[in-house]
């Protein structure tokens, strides 16, 4: 936290770094004139706080940087109302690709973490790649040959294969190519290439509502047993630590007939973190397909989120689900960046 002495006694900066993701008020010096500071204001979402600079982004979707040693007064304020349209649009694709991955890590927090240099290593038992992989911020404080050695032997003192999370295609040339190109030289392969995609929160929340969605805090055994990550009893425990981790998470149930398939008719996920609802875990009983559960499910989840204060959504979907994408299509979302994991050598089979 800055700690600047033009303007103390009558106003007080109280964000810091963990304020990432909400909408913030916040006063600097923008010049002397005649030996007396000139302040300015802006308002809007606090996307970065790194190396003494922070970055918020105003109602516009224009990114404003700011020298945190000219913060002289700075306080959380409400979310902006949800709203729809070229403001709201503009919001969603003004964040970083490097700023999304981390509040994505966040909706999604693995049981064992350890830092090198700007990567952090992400342990969970092997429950998801997101969960077990390197998320690469920054370089890892290491020469790079130093540094693979190091995540390998991390893993596998866990039982697991080493993954580095890469973001390509992101805006700005805010991308992991030539990390990709490194590793792919090292004979490092390539597997399950992602999407991660934004969209205004208001259309979903704009969904005609229905009472067959309940919600909880928790997973109960029906969206458990409808879940298709939870079949292996070996990652039970760590799969319920990342599934109900985060800032604030709420899970979807639509309940199965009476008499019908063990499980849910339908199920989801949501993270709420700040502006931003992370969606996800949406899922739909093969004999209940094509009857709207999806949406029910995205819509309740988006009216939870925004009463807590977002306006904005983020998901993750493998690039070939096309059933997926179309769904998310018909309520704007659209490709923000892509990714994809490189998996380290394996040694030969004996």
């Amino acid at each position: 936290m800055a700690d600047n002495t033009i303007g103390q006694g009558r106003s007080k900066i109280q964000i810091t770094a963990a304020d990432l993701g909400r909408r913030v008020s916040v006063r600097r010096i923008s010049g002397v004139v005649e030996g007396r500071p000139e302040f300015r204001d802006v308002i809007g979402v606090l996307t970065s706080w790194d190396e003494g600079v922070l970055t918020v982004v105003n109602r516009a979707g224009e990114e404003v940087h700011i020298m945190e040693k000219l913060l002289v007064a700075g306080k959380a304020v409400p979310p902006a109302p949800v709203r729809a349209g070229r403001g709201a649009v503009a919001a969603h694709r003004a964040v970083g690709s490097v700023e999304l991955q981390r509040i994505a890590g966040r909706g999604w927090p693995p049981v064992e973490t350890a830092p090198l240099g700007g990567w952090t290593l992400r342990a969970s038992a092997g429950f998801t790649r997101r969960a077990n992989s390197v998320l690469v911020d920054g370089g890892p404080g290491l020469p790079l040959e130093r540094a693979l050695e190091r995540t390998t032997e991390w893993y596998a003192e866990r039982g697991l294969s080493a993954y580095l999370q890469l973001t390509t295609g992101g805006p700005g040339g805010d991308t992991d190519d030539s990390l990709a190109a490194e590793l792919a030289g090292r004979g490092w392969t390539v597997e399950a290439e992602a999407l991660l995609q934004t969209a205004p929160l208001a259309p979903l929340v704009g969904c005609a509502p229905t009472d067959a969605v309940v919600l909880s805090r928790t997973p109960g055994p029906d969206w458990l047993a409808r879940y298709h990550h939870s079949a292996d009893p070996a990652t039970a425990g760590p799969a319920l630590a990342v599934l109900s981790g985060g800032p604030s998470v709420w899970f979807a149930v639509i309940p199965g007939p009476e008499g019908g398939p063990a499980g849910a008719a339908a199920i989801g996920r949501c993270v709420v973190d700040g502006r931003w609802a992370g969606l996800g875990a949406v899922e739909v009983a093969p004999e209940q397909r094509r009857r709207g559960l999806a949406t029910a499910v995205l819509a309740a989840l988006a009216r939870a989120a925004a009463d807590e204060g977002a306006d904005l959504a983020y998901l993750q979907v493998e690039a070939d689900n096309e059933a997926a994408l179309r769904l998310y299509g018909r309520f704007g979302f659209s490709t923000h960046h892509r990714y994809h994991y490189r998996r380290a050598p394996q040694p030969p089979a004996r």
